[in-house]
C-alpha cells in the first residue's frame, strides 16, 4: 500500500504578462522573441526584391515589405545598399527601423547612433537611439543620453522614455511624475499612467484610465487586454473573460490565417509543437494581442481551478514553434507540462531564469516545484536560491523565502524545519484571525463592498497558509506519527475545515490510523465520501487512491455492497472513456484492486488477495506497466517468503492460477521495463517485466515440488 504524503498547494503566482510601458511604436512592449530563420522563403523573397530593385522599384518594394511586416527580409538588402553608400541616410534610417522591429535592438542602437552623429540637425534620431538602448535594457546609458535631448518637439517622447526606464526599475514615483506632465497632449502617456497604477496594485484606478483611453482612441486589442488584466487583478473573472473573448473573436474574424493551424481543431497534442505550422511572431500577431489574451485566459482558468480550461487556452493560441515562444507562454507551458514531463518543465524554467525578460513568477515556481514531495529536489532548490540572489530579493516574498528554506532544511534537520514552519504557521494563523474580525466588522456595518474585499483577502491568505500547514504536518507523517498529524490538523480546523486539501489529508490520516488500530475507518469514510461525490458523474476525475482507500474502508467496516457498487461505477466510467478514446489507459480500477489485494495479503488472506492483484492487471496491454507491476510483484514475493518459511501453504488450484497469470505477464511484458525514467530500450540487461515473471514462476514451481 503506497503511503501517500500530505498534498501541498503549488504557489503559482500570477502567470499573466507584466506590462512594460508603451512607446510610440507599440501599445504593448514586445516580449523577447526567438527567431527561426526559414531560409527558402527568405531567399525567394530576397530574389524577388532584387528583381524589383533592378527594375527601378526599390523604394516601393522596400516599403511594401515593411508594410507587410517582413522586416527581416529587408535587412540583407539594405545592408547590401550600405556597402555601396555607407552614409546613405535613407538606407540607414530604414535599416535602423527594420532592426528595431525585428527585435535586433543592439544593431538598431548602433545604426541610430551613426545617424544622430551624421545628422545632428535631426534630433529624432537621438530619441530613436535612446529607445533602442531602452529595449536592450541599457538603462543607465539610455537615461544619460535622454537627458541630453532638449529639442521641444521631442520633449513628450523623451519624457515617455524616461518614464519607461523608471517603470522597469520599479521607480513608479518618478515614472508618474514624468507622465503626468504630458497626459493632456499624449494619449500614450495616459495609457502608461494606467500601467503605472497597475504596477502599484491599484487595478480599479488603472481600469478607469484604460477605459478613458479606449474612449479617446477607439478600440485597440492591447487596451482591451489591459482592461481585462485590471479585472483579473481585482478578482473579477467574469468581466475579464468577456473582454478576452472579444479580443479572441475579433482576432479570429479579422485574421483567420492565425488560426488555420489551430492545434485543438486538428486534434494534435497541444504541446507537440513540432507537428504544427508556425504563424511566427509577426507584427499582425502582436497587434491582435491574441497571445496575451490566451495567456491571461489560462491564468484565470487556473485561478478558477479548471485544469481543462487552462490547458485549452494554451492549446488554442496561434501556433508557434518552441523557439518562437515568448517568455510568458514558455513559462505557462512549463507549468502545464510539469505533471506529464517534469524534467522538460524544469529545463524550460531554468532557461527562463537566465533570460533578461524572465517572468517574475519563474523563480518562485521553480523553487516550489523542486520542493514538491514527489520531486524532493532540495539540493537543486538550494542551488537556485544561491545562484539567483538578485531575483530572489526582488521577486520572492519574505514568507515564501522562509517557507522554501524550511522545506530545504526538512530533509537534513526535521526538528529545525518544524520550528521554522511553526513560526510561519502562527504568523499566518494570526493574519487569518485578523481578517476574520475584519469580515465580521464589515458585516455588522452592512458594508457589502468591504465584505467582498475582506473575503477575497481571506481566501488569498488561506491559500498561502495551507501549504505551510501541510508541510508542518508532513514532518510527522514521514515518521508515521499519525496521532500528532491529526492534532495539527485539528488545531487548524477553525480556518481550514472547508478547504479541499485539508479535508483530503484529514481523510488520509484517519485511514492510516485505521490500518494500525482498525478504529477510524468510519471517520475516514465520512471525509472520503464527499470528495468522491464532488466528482460525479465521472469518477475518473477523482484521485485513484481516494477511491481505493474508500473501497478498503467500506470492506473493513463490512459494507461490501457499497464497495462493489463503487467498483462497478469505476469500471463503467473506464469503459465509457475507452469507447470515446480507444487508446486511453485508465488505472483507477487497477489501483483499487491492487490496494484491496495488498490489504488482504497483509492480513494473511493470500488466496483472495492474490486473486484481486491478478485481476487488477487485466487486460494486460492496458494495465501492465512499470508502476503497476512494481506493486503487484510485492504481493507475490510476500507469498513466496511465507511459503519458503513454511508459515503458509497454498492449494494447487491457486498455484495453477498464479502460473497461468505469470505466463500471461511474460507474454505481454517483453517490452515493459521494471524501472522508471529509462530514455530508451537499449542496454537494459534483461530488466523487463517478462524476465521477472519467469523468475517468479520458477520460484513457485520449486516451492510446489518441495
Amino acid at each position: 500500500l503506497r503511503r501517500y504524503t500530505c498534498s501541498t498547494t503549488l504557489y503559482e503566482g500570477r502567470p499573466e504578462r507584466h506590462k512594460q510601458l508603451l512607446l510610440d511604436d507599440d501599445l504593448i512592449a514586445p516580449a523577447a522573441r526567438y527567431h527561426t530563420h526559414c531560409l527558402v522563403p527568405l531567399v525567394t523573397t530576397a530574389i524577388r526584391l532584387a528583381k524589383k530593385m533592378s527594375e527601378g522599384g526599390a523604394t516601393a518594394a522596400i516599403y511594401g515589405l515593411i508594410r507587410d511586416g517582413q522586416h527581416e527580409v529587408c535587412i540583407p538588402v539594405l545592408e547590401a545598399q550600405l556597402s555601396i553608400a555607407r552614409k546613405s541616410r535613407p538606407a540607414l534610417s530604414l535599416l535602423g527601423y527594420c532592426y528595431y522591429h525585428a527585435g535586433y535592438y543592439d544593431d538598431a542602437a548602433t545604426v541610430y547612433e551613426s545617424l544622430s552623429r551624421l545628422h545632428p540637425e535631426q534630433p529624432a534620431y537621438k530619441t530613436y537611439h535612446v529607445q533602442s538602448l531602452f529595449k536592450k535594457s541599457a538603462y543607465t546609458e539610455a537615461t544619460k543620453l535622454a537627458n541630453e535631448i532638449d529639442d521641444p518637439k521631442q520633449v513628450a517622447r523623451v519624457a515617455n522614455l524616461k518614464a519607461a526606464i523608471a517603470f522597469d526599475g520599479d521607480d513608479t514615483e518618478t515614472c508618474r511624475a514624468e507622465l503626468e506632465q504630458h497626459t493632456e497632449v499624449e494619449p500614450s502617456a495616459v495609457i502608461n499612467l494606467g500601467c503605472c497604477l497597475l504596477k502599484e496594485a491599484r487595478p480599479e484606478e488603472a481600469r478607469l484610465v484604460f477605459t478613458d483611453a479606449m474612449h479617446r482612441l477607439g478600440y485597440h486589442a492591447e487596451l482591451a487586454y489591459n482592461i481585462a488584466l485590471c479585472y483579473y487583478r481585482s478578482k473579477q473573472f467574469g468581466p475579464a473573460l468577456k473582454h478576452l473573448a472579444e479580443i479572441i473573436e475579433r482576432g479570429a474574424r479579422e485574421h483567420p490565417e492565425l488560426f488555420l493551424s489551430n492545434k485543438t481543431e486538428r486534434g494534435v497534442d497541444c504541446m507537440n509543437l513540432a507537428e504544427v505550422r508556425s504563424v511566427g511572431n509577426s507584427t499582425v500577431l502582436k497587434q491582435t494581442a491574441l497571445i496575451e489574451a490566451f495567456n491571461l485566459k489560462a491564468a484565470i482558468e487556473y485561478a478558477m481551478k479548471n485544469p481543462k480550461g487552462y490547458h485549452a487556452a494554451l492549446a488554442d493560441m496561434p501556433p508557434r514553434s518552441e523557439e518562437e515562444l515568448d517568455p510568458v507562454t514558455l513559462h505557462n507551458v512549463a507549468l502545464m507540462l510539469v505533471d506529464v514531463n517534469p524534467v522538460d518543465s524544469f529545463h524550460k524554467l531554468n532557461f527562463l531564469l537566465l533570460s533578461p525578460s524572465c517572468p517574475p513568477e519563474t523563480c518562485g515556481n521553480l523553487l516550489m516545484l523542486y520542493c514538491k514531495p514527489e520531486h524532493a529536489f532540495y539540493d537543486l532548490a538550494a542551488d537556485v536560491l544561491a545562484a539567483n540572489k538578485r531575483l530572489v530579493e526582488k521577486y520572492l516574498p519574505r514568507d515564501t523565502y522562509d517557507y522554501v528554506t524550511a522545506l530545504i532544511m526538512s530533509h537534513l534537520s526535521p526538528e529545525d524545519a518544524y520550528l521554522r514552519l511553526d513560526i510561519l504557521n502562527n504568523k499566518h494563523m494570526e493574519s487569518l484571525r485578523m481578517l476574520t474580525r475584519t469580515i465580521h466588522g464589515a458585516r455588522a456595518a452592512r458594508d457589502a463592498e468591504a465584505v467582498k474585499q475582506a473575503l477575497l483577502a481571506y481566501d488569498d491568505a488561506l491559500e498561502l497558509y495551507v501549504p505551510i500547514l501541510m508541510s508542518k504536518a508532513k514532518i510527522y507523517w514521514d515518521i508515521e506519527h499519525y496521532n500528532q498529524v491529526e492534532q495539527i490538523f485539528k488545531a487548524a480546523a477553525e480556518h481550514c475545515s472547508e478547504h479541499e486539501a485539508w479535508r483530503l489529508n484529514v481523510a488520509h490520516v484517519f485511514f492510516m490510523q485505521s490500518l494500525q488500530t482498525d478504529e477510524k475507518y468510519a471517520e475516514a469514510i465520512a471525509y472520503y465520501e464527499p470528495i468522491v461525490r464532488q466528482h460525479e458523474p465521472n469518477l475518473l476525475e477523482c484521485t485513484a487512491i481516494v477511491l481505493a482507500n474508500l473501497c478498503v474502508a467500506y470492506i473493513m467496516t463490512s459494507q461490501n455492497e457499497q464497495a462493489e457498487e463503487l467498483m462497478r461505477r469505476i469500471e463503467q466510467d473506464e469503459f465509457d472513456s475507452e469507447i470515446v478514446k480507444l487508446e486511453a489507459r485508465n488505472f483507477h480500477l487497477c489501483i483499487v484492486n491492487l490496494v484491496i489485494g495488498t490489504l488482504y495479503c497483509t492480513k494473511g488472506n493470500y488466496a483472495f488477495g492474490i486473486s484481486r492483484v491478478m485481476k487488477s492487471l487485466e487486460p494486460f496491454p492496458k494495465r501492465l506497466d512499470s508502476d503497476t507491476w512494481f506493486y503487484a510483484k510485492r504481493c507475490f514475493l510476500s507469498l513466496i517468503d511465507q511459503m519458503t518459511k513454511r508459515i503458509l501453504s497454498v492449494g494447487d488450484e491457486t498455484l495453477e492460477e498464479i502460473n497461468l497469470f505469470l505466463d500471461s505477464v511474460e507474454r505481454h511484458g517483453k517490452h515493459v521495463l521494471t524501472f522508471f525514467k529509462q530514455p530508451s530500450f537499449d542496454d537494459v540487461n534483461g530488466q523487463t517485466v517478462s524476465n521477472e515473471a519467469r523468475v517468479l514462476k520458477t520460484a513457485f514451481l520449486k516451492l510446489r515440488g518441495l
